[in-house]
């Protein structure tokens, strides 16, 4: 096995992965996060979310779930031994770029302004859970 690469790593805190991949992954000093919403740990409940009886969403807050994204980011930088200050590279997914992206860039900048990480936005048409934001990050473990 090539000595870079090290076990999958997958956060205590954050909500469980959807598929067969783990929370993040380290190579050599870079953290690489996979897409993370805004689910909590052992809940099925999206904040800021509301859904009809057949799980479609009815309704939703962008702030509320981009704070609980970057909460979920968090738990995951931190337990794998790096912090929110070493993320080097964003990925953003909106779900509706056109409602949601002043609100969640005003967020991003009160939160990232001290980070100045590379960032790219994209708008893309449905997340695998009834969610309107996900971040998929890369961070540096000193």
């Amino acid at each position: 096995m090539n000595p870079l690469y090290t076990i999958p790593f997958n956060s205590e805190r954050a909500p469980d992965p959807v598929g067969a991949y783990p929370h993040a992954r380290r190579v050599g000093n870079l953290l690489f996060i996979s897409g993370v919403g805004p689910r909590k740990k052992g809940s099925t409940i999206i904040p800021g979310v509301t859904l009809d009886e057949q799980g479609n969403i009815l309704d939703y807050d962008i702030a509320i779930q981009t704070l609980s994204v970057f909460d979920n980011i968090r738990y995951v930088l931190e337990d794998a031994g790096s912090k929110w200050e070493n993320i080097v590279d964003v990925t953003v997914f909106l779900t509706n770029m056109k409602k949601d992206f002043p609100i969640f860039n005003k967020l991003y900048a009160e939160y990232f302004t001290a980070v100045q990480a590379c960032r790219t936005t994209i708008e893309i048409n449905a997340l695998p859970t009834p969610i309107a934001v996900e971040l998929k990050c890369i961070a540096i473990i000193e």
